[in-house]
């Protein structure tokens, strides 16, 4: 049996207990595939941003043999100082390859560490002005929930922890491990890291006359054709007025919003079905296999049959056309 893929959670003093105890609940509710270690860059206590302190079981040579190293965020007086040097050297231990993932405010350890040069990054939005300020080398984008940027993942305030986690197990074991998880931790399974951090789009008070209506039907209707006209009159609403309220309420709008689910589900039968690219494209809507290509290449850079390799096995293949034809007459 493979070893689990090892987590270790570097916790740092004022850190936020509710984003420390992300990554535990959410790979934790992952059978055997992750362990989880928490640790502080001394081994000793730190304080929280709480009335209390935490004590870990390691100190910071659990650095040395982690797989993914994640650090959470800490308070905002810590931030507005220089990271401590202990913080940034114990970075150093960390093996080159490791995949590097911050919460919050955790992103500006990564850049005093120098990890995050040159590359695309996100952090709270309350914050984004004085991390721009400190280190222009990083290319900050403030606006999103949390960004991949391959070895190195940033994610947004609180919340968007949860949303980065699960995107990592995405990555790493498909799309139904990541449902799994994510309705074990009643959250929902995906918020896209490029949508909008929602402090920066207030949503509206939930009314009868919100797009939720109007999202449901689209989701239940996917296989069909829709246009935004569609949406509007399920919704009861002018053509303007409904995107103007559908990007407020989901902070996209509802075309690229609709693009997404179709890929999202398109992803979903490629990691558990054997079906062919060309009924898979129809089950979600897209008007042929051309279509899906090129809206799943741009989601996630690669073909629909690369996909369906990475969580089915290189054996995994498209059937051929007579065996698709017999298995959609069965369904039938």
């Amino acid at each position: 049996m493979a070893r689990a893929h090892r987590i270790v959670v570097l916790a740092i003093d004022g850190v936020y207990p509710f984003e420390l105890g992300i990554p535990s609940r959410v790979f934790g509710a992952v059978d055997g595939r992750y362990e989880v270690l928490t640790c502080t860059v001394d081994g000793r206590p730190v304080r929280t941003n709480s009335d209390f302190s935490i004590t870990v079981e390691h100190g910071p040579e659990a650095l040395r043999i982690a797989d993914t190293v994640v650090i959470p965020p800490f308070i905002p007086t810590a931030v507005a100082q220089e990271v401590p040097p202990a913080v940034v050297e114990a970075l150093v231990s960390v093996a080159p390859g490791t995949r590097l993932v911050s919460i919050c405010t955790g992103a500006f350890v990564l850049a005093a560490a120098g990890l995050l040069d040159g590359r695309p990054a996100t952090t709270h939005w309350a914050a984004a002005d004085l991390f721009r300020a400190r280190f222009p080398q990083v290319e900050l984008d403030r606006d999103v929930l949390f960004i991949d940027d391959g070895d190195v993942l940033t994610s947004a305030g609180a919340a968007s922890g949860l949303d980065v986690c699960l995107h990592i197990i995405r990555k790493d074991h498909g799309s139904e491990v990541a449902n799994q998880v994510a309705r074990m931790c009643v959250t929902p399974p995906w918020r896209d890291g490029g949508q909008a951090q929602y402090i920066q789009h207030p949503v509206p008070e939930s009314t009868a006359t919100g797009t939720a209506g109007a999202r449901q039907w689209a989701l239940e209707h996917l296989h069909e054709p829709m246009t935004l006209g569609d949406l509007a009159e399920h919704s009861r609403m002018s053509l303007r007025t409904f995107a103007r309220r559908f990007t407020e309420e989901v902070g996209m709008s509802p075309g690229r919003w609709l693009i997404q689910q179709r890929v999202d589900r398109a992803r979903h039968l490629l990691e558990t079905t054997e079906l062919p690219v060309d009924e898979i494209a129809g089950q979600v809507g897209f008007a042929g296999g051309t279509s899906l290509r090129e809206h799943l290449h741009a989601a996630v850079g690669v073909s629909p049959l690369a996909y369906r390799r990475t969580f089915r096995g290189a054996l995994a293949s498209d059937p051929p056309a007579t065996t698709a034809r017999t298995a959609a007459r069965t369904r039938r």
